[in-house]
């Protein structure tokens, strides 16, 4: 087999990390009842003119289980801290004390465990339309080594190696929902 038409499942594989690692930001993101900084990462407050995340304009706290705080550096940007975090879709109230945002994290009632469990079957579908897309991507570089002469055995061995690697990235985007929404539905 010709180094010019081997497939890079390097690449493969760490386009296939990156979706995974973008699904664990976004399950962070979801609420469980308790209080945890990285809840606020997918945040982003408008600040000098660009969009910067949370924590490079304050620091978070999470001094009880309850109750995330956020020490905000510049006064000036305060209200629009508060303002990002009530847009996020986050459903937290925030309650400022100063320079301090104080966010209080209600208990779940059933309802919106459901509602979240739902938000994270989304997330993990994208996922999946992430991976498949980069299996897609695979197929298309093997298509174009068959036209660049690829033996049929080698490029039967190459789909079935891209096809793997799919399948072991949908299983662990599987797993990983089925841990969060238990995560998201325990009281």
């Amino acid at each position: 087999m010709s180094d010019d038409l081997e497939i890079d499942t390097d690449d493969l594989t760490r386009r296939m990390d990156g979706a995974m690692a973008n699904l664990r930001t976004e399950f962070a993101s979801l609420r469980t009842g308790r209080a945890s900084g990285s809840m606020l990462e997918p945040v982003m407050v408008d600040a000098y003119g660009t969009m910067t995340p949370i924590n490079q304009v304050g620091t978070v706290n999470v001094p009880e289980p309850r109750m995330v705080t956020i020490n905000v550096w510049d006064k000036g940007l305060v209200n629009k801290v508060e303002k990002a975090i009530r847009e996020s879709g986050l459903g937290i109230n925030p309650q400022m004390n100063g320079t301090i945002i104080m966010l209080p994290i209600p208990e779940l009632n059933e309802e919106r465990r459901r509602e979240l469990t739902k938000v994270a079957a989304s997330y993990a579908e994208n996922a999946r339309v992430s991976v498949r897309n980069v299996r897609r991507d695979g197929m298309v570089q093997i298509k174009k080594g068959k036209a660049a002469g690829m033996p049929e055995d080698d490029q039967k061995l190459w789909e079935t190696e891209v096809q793997e690697l799919t399948d072991s990235f949908i299983k662990q985007v599987d797993g990983a929902l089925e841990t969060k929404q238990e995560e998201i539905m325990q009281v």
